[in-house]
């Protein structure tokens, strides 16, 4: 237990480092205030003075406010219901009111998300990523810095460790107050080893002793890799470049496809061209979409899926005969499957990880501006973030608590117990470089991944393609 929770801390301490690397439950007193808004005396006005020279409390809500929030919180992702369950809890508390646009974290999402910002229809509250994708409306002042808001609301995070924020790409100050950390490891469904004679990989695990597995498990009749590569290749793009790096370099964006860098993401392409000329992606790969070879996976057709601790919520619903009641789980089914380190490569180890607080709570201009909203925002992002609401949000993940909880084995069903497990052996947790080369950059490479597995176009044509629109966007 006490050992699960130091790595926890330790996890998260290395994580900041990679992400400084590329540049980018007591009370606190946080979430404290239940009303609409905080309490008038923590409260200060937007400019100016009243006649004795202090700054003037902010107007207070007369009634109920409702507040526009966007999640990520939707889907399969782990905490939709956790979500939808604050929400209701928060309402209940204040008399507020949430109108929820969440929606699963895709590229549409991403787009949309986008779009709102740009035609004036962002909501209030956005609970979204915190690297490139941010940087726009970042840029456009649509979003209120942490520091700012603790100029009126000085507890705001404060039970936060502000190291363990990530800041800006833009300008180096912090947005979004996080809730929970992600991962991305290797899901087995253990049921298609058992039958293909493979053993469960461990932490010493090699790309080479996982082709000579996805051999074995082709032979057996089974795909090896359940991946759907015309649809979503981040999760193999990301590991592929990071197996031909080390986490000391994997968050530097080359200059172009033929320094030092760039050569390494050619190879991260050519080794996921390998894999698709070997057979070990399904049949339909380059036409399937992720939800089909996520189906393959858990309905033993495959072996080995590539995704973010989030999908662990994917999994536990795909084993309840009602998706919806977490009541119907069928617990024998669910303990056939387990998570575990990518296969490692070179300077690589298995235990490297990708991962981060790569996503937080920001509080838009829009809302700010406005006293009853900027109050009940305020208070909305101080709930979902408090010490008593992250550890639900968390759960195997990392948090930028200053006050990690124990864990209690027996709040976690089988599968969040088996990652936690995994997490507590991983040596290094290196941030996500896609969400830093974000955007048009990445349609070479992610859009024309079929392209380049099947050899219609060179991985280093691609590469450095992409390589150009970022460096002149």
């Amino acid at each position: 237990m006490m050992k699960k929770r130091m790595m926890a801390a330790m996890l998260a301490g290395a994580m900041v480092l990679s992400m400084t690397a590329c540049g980018n439950s007591g009370s606190t007193g946080n979430g404290g205030n239940t009303g609409a808004a905080a309490p008038a005396a923590e409260t200060k006005a937007d400019a100016g003075t009243d006649e004795q020279g202090s700054a003037p409390v902010a107007e207070e809500p007369t009634g109920p406010v409702e507040l526009v929030v966007t999640t990520t919180f939707a889907g399969e992702d782990t905490n939709a219901q956790n979500y939808k369950d604050a929400v209701k809890a928060w309402e209940a508390k204040t008399g507020n009111s949430i109108v929820d646009t969440s929606a699963s974290a895709d590229e549409t999402f991403k787009a949309r998300v986008a779009t709102d910002f740009e035609t004036g229809s962002e909501p209030d509250v956005l609970f979204f990523f915190n690297g490139a994708d941010s940087n726009s409306f970042i840029e456009a002042g649509k979003v209120v810095p942490i520091d700012e808001i603790r100029e009126a609301y000085p507890e705001y995070a404060s039970n936060m460790n502000d190291d363990l924020i990530p800041a800006s790409l833009v300008d180096g100050k912090r947005y979004a107050v996080p809730a929970n950390g992600i991962w991305e490891a290797m899901f087995v469904n253990t049921e298609v080893l058992e039958a293909a004679g493979v053993a469960m990989p461990g932490a010493d695990y090699t790309m080479d002793q996982f082709k000579a597995d996805c051999e074995k498990i082709k032979a057996a009749g089974y795909a090896p890799i359940a991946a759907a590569l015309g649809n979503i290749p981040h999760y193999w793009w990301e590991f592929a470049i990071f197996n031909n790096q080390s986490p000391a370099t994997h968050l530097e964006i080359p200059e172009n496809a033929g320094d030092e860098i760039g050569q390494t993401w050619v190879a991260g392409m050519n080794d996921i061209k390998e894999l698709y000329e070997l057979g070990y992606f399904p049949e339909n790969t380059l036409s399937a979409t992720d939800d089909e070879t996520f189906a393959m996976f858990t309905e033993g057709k495959a072996a080995f899926l590539l995704d973010g601790s989030w999908k662990v919520g994917g999994i536990v619903g795909a084993c309840q005969s009602d998706p919806n009641d977490p009541a119907t789980l069928d617990m024998e089914k669910l303990d056939k499957f387990d998570v575990t380190y990518v296969p490692g490569k070179g300077d690589r180890k298995a235990t490297d990880l990708i991962g981060g607080l790569t996503s937080g709570y920001f509080i838009t201009r829009k809302a700010w501006d406005d006293p009853a909203r900027r109050a009940a925002a305020v208070n909305f992002v101080e709930y979902m973030t408090s010490d008593e609401l992250v550890p639900k949000f968390a759960q195997h993940g990392a948090s930028a608590l200053k006050n990690a909880p124990e864990v209690d084995p027996s709040q976690f069903n089988i599968l969040q117990i088996k990652a936690m497990d995994m997490m507590a052996g991983a040596t290094s947790l290196t941030g996500v470089v896609q969400d830093i080369f974000a955007g048009d950059c990445r349609v070479s490479t992610f859009d024309g991944m079929p392209e380049i597995v099947t050899g219609r176009v060179a991985a280093e044509d691609a590469v450095a393609e992409g390589l150009e629109i970022y460096h002149n966007q």
